[in-house]
């Protein structure tokens, strides 16, 4: 048996219920990680609040972990028992406890000059965020060198990763909108150019930008952030949503006005691609892994709380009283 952090029913972060469970065995094509750290990410909420559709109940969250490998299934290469790793947890979730089971596809080692300097915690809080941000600047945007890029909620988990990953890789201007001003001077420190308060924020960033507005709008908010990112949007721009933290209600959109305005709207869903295409999610994760150990991308673990604590980082997270990125502490 092993411990385990369990939704057995759908609510608040009350519910969230710390007991024992059958440790996991790997399928042909997975591993079972001895989890160290996990993620605490906005995603493991909605899975909570039971708005993913069919997530089947008791369930154990968790979609990012570090730790080492403590099984192997037949069909797995490349990879050996004892080996310190991060991975992507977040098809089937499971990482709130002390053993997970991982595809090996979405295993990433910890070892060689790439990332033999990363600490278990940090590693256990960059597969979720930055391999999000990675994809959301290449392979979703398609962001082109010196482009001009709007993210919303900056000082996230997943917004500190963004801005930084958007320098690295070639942008522009890059402009972060807050919720409240204490959280302004710790999202410049994450490769934004300029931070905004949310309230307000379209006059600023047309002046920011002379008039011309921006390439890429990335929006984890909703609501009326969509509808506002949109305008902004010079010809040919692209808003990106990959989020609800607002709870809003959904927006809609005109496509005929896309038409006429030539823009995009498009979605990300890392829990989706991972299933559809973990090949692609895979080799996102290991660029973003050496930029994490080049040190082109400041992954920022603000808070370790126990596995015990789980219902507290929730609420942290649900209070807007966090900043960067928080893990649990799995093991001693």
């Amino acid at each position: 048996m092993m411990r385990a952090i369990v939704i057995p029913q759908f609510g608040g972060s009350e519910v969230l219920s710390l007991t024992d469970i059958a440790v996991p065995t790997p399928g042909p094509h997975d591993v079972t990680i001895d989890v160290a750290y996990a993620g605490v990410n906005y995603a493991e909420i909605l899975f909570r609040k039971g708005v993913v559709p069919d997530l089947p109940l008791p369930f154990v969250p968790g979609i990012e972990v570090s730790g080492t490998i403590r099984e192997i299934g037949e069909q797995v290469t490349g990879l050996r028992v004892g080996q310190p790793v991060a991975a992507l947890s977040i098809a089937g979730g499971g990482g709130y406890a002390e053993v997970v089971t991982v595809p090996g596809q979405l295993v990433f080692p910890l070892e060689g000059e790439d990332a033999r300097d990363i600490g278990l915690d940090v590693a256990a809080a960059f597969p979720s965020n930055v391999t999000t941000a990675y994809m959301l600047v290449s392979n979703v945007s398609r962001m082109q060198q010196g482009e001009t890029v709007l993210v919303h909620a900056a000082a996230g988990g997943v917004g500190s990763a963004i801005g930084q990953t958007a320098k690295a890789l070639g942008a522009g201007l890059v402009i972060g909108t807050v919720g409240s001003a204490d959280k302004i001077e710790y999202a410049k420190c994450l490769g934004y150019d300029e931070v905004l308060l949310r309230e307000g924020f379209e006059n600023a960033v047309m002046e920011l930008t002379g008039g011309r507005g921006v390439e890429i709008a990335i929006d984890p908010v909703g609501g009326g952030m969509r509808a506002s990112s949109l305008r902004l949007l010079k010809p040919l721009g692209r808003l990106i949503a990959m989020g609800n933290a607002s709870d809003a209600e959904d927006v809609s959109q005109s496509v005929n006005e896309l038409w006429f305005t030539s823009k995009a709207v498009l979605g990300f869903n890392l829990q989706q691609m991972s299933m559809y295409a973990p090949h692609l999610v895979a080799d996102a994760a290991r660029k973003a892994l050496a930029l994490v150990a080049a040190g082109k991308i400041k992954v920022d673990v603000t808070d370790v709380l126990p596995l015990e604590e789980a219902a507290e980082a929730h609420r942290r997270i649900e209070e807007r009283r966090s900043t960067g990125k928080m893990v649990l502490k799995v093991r001693q």
